[in-house]
């Protein structure tokens, strides 16, 4: 009687853990809806707010705006992947011979890959975190239940234009990570490696696909919309005091960078997944 009473115990706590990740999954999908419909509220009522947070976002507060905000890390990040590219590459390749497609190498991976999953981390990693921390915050110090006494909706206001403002800063950031992910590449073969810049150049442009860019940008954007929907929501719902504002920081970087790897996945297999050869001519 005794086990089957410890059995049917477990049984009931076992439904019960699973019912509340189920609950946890439906909250987290209604917030994500309730967000992205706020975007047009956002886009017409609050536009200083959004203005704001385009500048707090691009070029940061604090100590991040010394160095430059957001631009320069993932410039940075991006600008030094897009160097590991080539220098891998480079030898790699030239193991049988053929380090010349070197520049083919840089116009396909950078584009199709690299950039994308660098300038997901970097978002995630700035921009998502202190999305998170900012707004948790807001939440242990009871300003967005003042937001919501004074009759100001705290999702578009808090959520909404930050969603805007990430979809609008990641363009021109995105670009600039794309083009020092083709700079630094083209520096380290050719300034480091001592390839000929005429042979670079040459594979380069022959095989950097502009349909490939546009996609790429349209990945970045699909990132940027993830990373700050999770970190949004995991600050919108921030429990526990000072110490639960990093217990949802870090929880919201870890699940945004499964997004982004995530996205980067279903993109490419959509794209390029039946794609069957490579034609490596001209």
């Amino acid at each position: 009687m005794s086990t089957a009473n410890d059995a049917i115990g477990s049984l009931r706590r076992r439904a019960g853990t699973a019912g509340r990740a189920v609950d946890a999954v439906g909250d987290q999908v209604l917030f994500y809806l309730r967000s992205v419909l706020s975007v047009g509220r956002a886009a017409r009522s609050y536009r200083d707010e959004t203005l704001r947070l385009i500048s707090e976002i691009s070029l940061g507060t604090g100590i991040l705006a010394l160095v430059g905000g957001s631009v320069v890390i993932m410039g940075f990040l991006t600008f030094f992947a897009g160097a590991t590219v080539a220098v891998q590459g480079y030898h790699a390749l030239g193991g049988v011979g053929v380090e010349a497609f070197t520049g083919f190498l840089s116009a396909y991976v950078n584009v199709r890959v690299v950039a994308p999953v660098t300038a997901g981390v970097g978002l995630a990693a700035t921009i998502g975190a202190g999305t998170t921390a900012e707004l948790g915050a807001m939440r242990i110090s009871e300003e967005i239940d003042a937001l919501d006494a004074m009759a100001i909706r705290s999702v578009p206001y808090l959520v909404g234009t930050r969603l805007l403002a990430g979809l609008i800063v990641v363009v021109p950031l995105y670009a600039l990570s794309v083009v020092a992910a083709f700079l630094s590449s083209r520096i380290t073969t050719v300034l480091v490696l001592g390839q000929s810049a005429g042979v670079y150049d040459h594979y380069f442009g022959t095989f950097l696909n502009p349909d490939d860019v546009l996609w790429s940008f349209a990945q970045a954007m699909a990132m940027a919309a993830v990373v700050m929907l999770v970190h949004t929501y995991y600050g919108f719902h921030t429990v526990g005091g000072p110490a639960g504002v990093g217990v949802a920081t870090g929880r919201a970087v870890r699940l945004s960078l499964i997004c982004v790897v995530t996205v980067t996945l279903l993109i490419s297999l959509a794209l390029y997944g039946s794609a069957r050869q490579l034609h490596l001519a001209g």
